[in-house]
């Protein structure tokens, strides 16, 4: 978590002194994102919300996407974590989305992925997709991979 805590403090930074917004749709990493980003002290200045979107019901009531709106998605994917990243922006009213969904492990997902995939997405000012293989079936080690990654994507964005 100190790693996580590390990058989330760069995060809050910027944010703060931007006076941005975000708020946080993660799956895999089962609440990581979320809970590195409100470690940090003064979080309410910048974190709006964020949701464990794991299943299909939490899909439908969560974020609000019906099964005919995942008509040509598949959970897992780049269109997806694109569309959770554009849906928590857009039902914040927020500066910037954070999505996260995959695979953790120790088995795959029932998409065919293999343990150690995840796609995550950043909506805001700037966007930005993309997918992490880690090619390893450790649920925790992936969780905590997944979850830095994607704090490192957003940091990313946040720099351009």
């Amino acid at each position: 978590m100190k790693e996580l805590t590390g990058i989330a403090e760069q995060i809050a930074a910027k944010l703060i002194a931007r006076k941005e917004t975000i708020a946080v749709a993660e799956s895999s990493t089962g609440g990581l994102i979320s809970a590195s980003l409100l470690a940090v002290p003064g979080a309410s200045a910048y974190f709006l919300g964020g949701a464990v979107v794991y299943t299909r019901d939490a899909r439908r009531v969560l974020m609000d996407i019906s099964d005919d709106g995942m008509k040509g998605f598949r959970s897992a994917s780049e269109p997806y974590a694109k569309l959770l990243a554009e849906q928590m922006r857009g039902r914040f009213g927020c500066d910037w989305g954070l999505s996260e969904t995959g695979a953790a492990g120790p088995t795959g997902n029932r998409y065919g992925d293999a343990a150690g995939h995840s796609c995550m997405a950043i909506a805001g000012p700037a966007a930005e997709v993309m997918t992490l293989e880690t090619g390893s079936n450790d649920r925790f080690a992936n969780m905590q991979t997944f979850a830095a990654t994607a704090l490192k994507l957003l940091l990313k964005n946040l720099e351009r």
